[in-house]
């Protein structure tokens, strides 16, 4: 749908090489800054290392300098208080705050680009901005997986069902339950900042794509900046975006994990299995069933996982025919990144919050794990430690739990005489295997649902997280 001004014209900072100014419609389509100003603070962050820089190597005048940093502070804080007055026909977030400088200083203001362009100054910007984003959400992810391991603590010993295929495998503990989902979150971290180690090089004083003729110091503003060192090919620095790339793809794999756990808390707070309840403020309910209890949280989560699969694939597909160096493609970058960190973070904060607050439901949890003939790996087991090979083991326990499948009772309810029925070698000292208590305790090993396993588990992740 066209707007009245869509047919008008208008002119640019840029425009001594055209005859004619921009067709409004087109300016307008191909303006960013609607979006790109939430770079604001990073390209102030950047413009003023680059002035410095300017400055000591004798490209700008005490003087200039000194207006410029004025300058800059000045638009900064025109932005913070929401005075600032953002123009489409500036285009973008860096050309409006240059623009208003130069209104603000004067001349001075228009050498703040000298030795720079907007390449090279959009992806320090961006680059700045994912790092500040990615120690948001490491600190977000660790709040979350300190809530799990406290959980894993307090339910060492509650007993469960575990399961493959979700039919009734084994019994297990909440707590190593938990300290699962923690495992898929320890490597999320990791991840996390194994892609903000990469993206930390400096990309200014690339320039356009080939550097600069002027006698920059990137060595200073990659410092000034924060940054390792700066970025080592002018034509890879400005033309990448892999490093938004691979946040994204570490997003996806955060809430795929997210999701998996959101699936079990679903089925959890049905009431089929009535494992756990969620606080109500967590949870909706419904607007024509009253006794409904939604899991909303958990559900929404589960859902997200999908968009930022789609935000992954939006950036893979934008690079994947752009030839060296920058194109005007890249501009699409920003809008799914910047929807990737606020929705992960989001999804972060959301389980940080509710996953502490969960009440296991222990007695449904334990009646459920007694369910599925869940220890008859144990008799199997045990059958092994007499002397039988295990495939003959396992053939013996399969007829035993088809035996009690037929009776409509569990391999606890055997007595002695109907267990030796099916092999001489089993002993009074089978009730303690058959036991849920007996079954999670004997996994006494390192990765292990023993209860004091799990424990000692926990407190090796709560130190980890500590160092932090």
């Amino acid at each position: 749908m066209s707007t009245p001004d869509d047919n008008q014209n208008t002119s640019s900072l840029w425009g001594g090489r055209f005859t004619e100014a921009t067709d409004l419609f087109v300016q307008r389509f191909t303006a960013s800054e609607s979006f790109d100003r939430q770079l604001a603070a990073q390209d102030i962050e950047g413009s003023l290392a680059h002035a410095a820089m300017l400055h000591a190597v004798g490209v700008l005048t005490d003087d200039e300098a000194v207006a410029i940093q004025e300058g800059l502070k000045n638009v900064r804080d025109e932005i913070a208080a929401g005075t600032f007055d953002w123009r489409t026909d500036r285009e973008d977030v860096h050309m409006n705050i240059e623009a208003r400088l130069t209104e603000l200083i004067g001349e001075a203001g228009k050498k703040l680009h000298t030795g720079r362009s907007r390449n090279d100054q959009v992806a320090t910007d961006i680059r700045l901005w994912l790092r500040n984003a990615i120690d948001a959400i490491s600190a977000e992810l660790t709040r979350l997986q300190r809530g799990i391991v406290a959980l894993a603590q307090t339910h060492a010993t509650t007993i469960m069902p575990g399961f493959t295929h979700l039919q009734v495998a084994q019994p297990i503990t909440f707590g190593h339950h938990m300290l699962a989902w923690n495992e898929m979150l320890e490597r999320d971290w990791s991840r996390l900042q194994d892609c903000r180690d990469r993206l930390n090089q400096c990309p200014l004083g690339a320039a356009a794509l080939a550097g600069t003729t002027f006698p920059i110091d990137r060595e200073m503003t990659a410092e000034m900046l924060g940054f390792v060192h700066p970025t080592r090919n002018s034509l890879d620095s400005v033309s990448d975006r892999d490093f938004a790339i691979e946040f994204c793809a570490v997003a996806a794999i955060v809430t795929t994990h997210l999701s998996r756990m959101s699936e079990e808390l679903v089925l959890w707070t049905s009431a089929q299995f009535n494992f756990i309840d969620i606080p109500d403020r967590f949870c909706t309910g419904s607007s024509i069933m009253p006794q409904k209890k939604n899991p909303d949280v958990p559900e929404l989560v589960r859902g997200k996982s999908g968009r930022m699969n789609g935000h992954l694939m939006a950036l893979l597909t934008l690079m994947k025919s752009q030839p060296l160096a920058y194109n005007k493609d890249n501009q699409e970058d920003k809008e799914p990144l910047f929807d990737a960190v606020k929705t992960l973070f989001d999804c972060l904060r959301a389980f940080a919050d509710m996953v502490p607050a969960l009440q296991p439901n222990t007695d449904n949890m334990r009646t459920a794990a007694l369910q599925g003939f869940s220890t008859a790996t144990d008799l199997a087991d045990y059958l092994v430690r007499k002397g039988l090979p295990f495939r003959d083991a396992h053939e013996v326990v399969g007829k035993t739990v088809a035996h009690c499948v037929n009776r409509g009772i569990h391999l606890e309810d055997m007595s002695l005489a109907d267990l030796q029925g099916f092999n001489q070698a089993i002993e009074e000292d089978v009730f303690s295997v058959l036991s849920l208590e007996g079954s999670v305790a004997a996994r006494d090993h390192v990765g292990g649902t023993a209860p004091n396993q799990v424990i000692a588990a926990a407190q090796s992740a709560l130190a980890l997280l500590d160092q932090r």
